[in-house]
């Protein structure tokens, strides 16, 4: 909570960036992460087959720009993206990488990726298709390293080479000279989603096992074609996941491997932590530890400078609502639904039932209310101690009833609870997942009146 409130105001605070440091990343000081993706909703009314961006101080709690709407578009091919990848190149700047796709109806023959430059991720430009095999198969999933022993970068991604789906690789100096295609990784069964990550003079690649619907991560010393060793067992959390991320920890060693689960209708970011990315130790988070944007689907994860996170949200902008999480069931957001507040599991329809205006008290500037996003002039306020969603009547009574005091998260003190203005003996909890204002008195009511402030 700290980190997020912490960039949201420096970013906003800066009436301009600092100049961008040129170069790999490995030369300069990266404190926060920016993360790519496009969107799916389980009733596709948040569908969105474009660039999106979002940022975050610690890797865990993201923060979507631009309100969670597209920062780029694809203008050829399908007119539409999935999986997008930003790699950052070494003579400075970024390419941002995309499955051609749109929709859920997949092209099973598409050779051609889009591609972006990107100075510092505030604009996009010398947008382009490139074709990178002539077979008749797909081209999903693209992401890419740097391989110092070729002086190339290495675009590896998921194709059928007539005999089973594998990893492949293209090198490229420009990303608009494709190279040809190898096979990078033949996993002897069906794989998918591959994600090249470079540390401590190895190369480690996550993917997918399509016949058992296991995340895998294997190590090469080389980072060659054929040279890899699967080093864990099977990771799954969910029903389905796929779209593995390797990500390493600004601070310290810490590694995450991040995985999306595969249907919409269960769109949820699943992650592992490890301190030993040669181990087959990874240890699943709570979904409690992190949030991702709304709807973001197959994301892609990079290291940025305090700067460069800055730049963005000065140009994009931080969004102008927030979300709350139950501390209890961290997998369900606080949400209108019938004129009735209640927690229900993310996702749901339509996603904008779950975004709030945190606004001044309006019986108390020192409090807070809670505007809906997409019934605007509505807030939550209490009546015979449940709380609905109504429209403001302009009387002293709605406002008291509609007015919260912020504290301290009564089950953890870097979250945040919510006490009524007038009833000031009671809080916003849970019950039954339906929201109401009761006293609290022991450990479970506690739990139930705790909430995440996020986007």
């Amino acid at each position: 909570m700290a980190s997020r409130r912490t960039m949201l105001a420096a970013a906003l605070a800066s009436a301009t960036a600092a100049a961008l440091p040129a170069g790999p990343a490995s030369a300069q000081s990266t404190a926060a992460y920016a993360m790519a993706y496009f969107k799916e909703s389980p009733d596709e009314t948040d569908d969105s087959y474009a660039l999106h961006l979002a940022v975050s101080d610690d890797g865990l709690d993201w923060t979507p720009l631009n309100q969670n709407a597209p920062v780029a578009t694809p203008t050829a091919g399908t007119r539409g993206l999935r999986d997008p990848f930003i790699i950052r190149k070494q003579t400075g700047g970024f390419t941002v990488l995309a499955t051609d796709l749109r929709g859920r109806v997949f092209n099973l023959n598409n050779q051609y990726l889009h591609v972006w430059d990107s100075a510092d991720l505030t604009g996009f430009t010398g947008y382009r298709r490139v074709r990178l095999h002539d077979m008749p198969t797909h081209t999903w999933a693209p992401t890419a390293f740097w391989d110092p022993s070729r002086n190339r970068y290495g675009v590896v991604y998921s194709a059928h080479n007539g005999t089973r789906d594998v990893l492949m690789v293209n090198y490229t100096a420009d990303f608009t000279d494709m190279g040809g295609p190898q096979v990078y990784f033949d996993a002897g069964a069906n794989i998918l989603d591959g994600d090249v990550l470079a540390h401590g003079g190895n190369f480690y690649l996550a993917y997918k096992h399509l016949d058992n619907g296991n995340l895998y991560v294997a190590r090469s010393t080389t980072g060659a074609p054929g040279s890899y060793t699967t080093i864990t067992g099977g990771l799954r959390q969910g029903g389905a996941i796929e779209a593995p991320i390797l990500v390493k920890s600004n601070a310290g060693d810490t590694f995450w491997l991040w995985g999306d689960s595969f249907a919409p209708s269960n769109a949820v970011f699943y992650a592992w932590r490890s301190s030993n990315i040669d181990s087959d130790s990874w240890t699943a988070l709570n979904l409690r530890d992190y949030t991702a944007p709304i709807s973001a689907k197959h994301a892609g994860i990079i290291p940025v400078t305090a700067a460069e996170r800055d730049a963005m949200v000065q140009r994009w902008g931080a969004p102008q609502w927030i979300r709350l999480k139950s501390h209890n069931f961290p997998d369900r957001f606080v949400r209108h639904a019938g004129n009735l507040a209640r927690i229900d599991p993310y996702p749901m329809e339509p996603p904008a039932d779950q975004r709030w205006r945190l606004v001044a008290g309006l019986a108390d500037a020192a409090g807070v209310s809670f505007e809906s996003v997409n019934f605007p002039g509505r807030y939550l306020r209490h009546a015979n101690y449940a709380v609905r969603l109504d429209a403001n009547d302009g009387t002293s009574q709605f406002a008291q009833d509609a007015t919260f005091h912020r504290t301290a998260g009564l089950a953890d003190a870097a979250w945040a609870s919510f006490r009524s203005h007038n009833l000031p003996d009671r809080y916003v909890r849970h019950s039954g997942y339906a929201l109401r204002v009761d006293p609290i008195a022991d450990a479970g009511g506690r739990a139930d009146a705790t909430f995440r402030i996020t986007s």
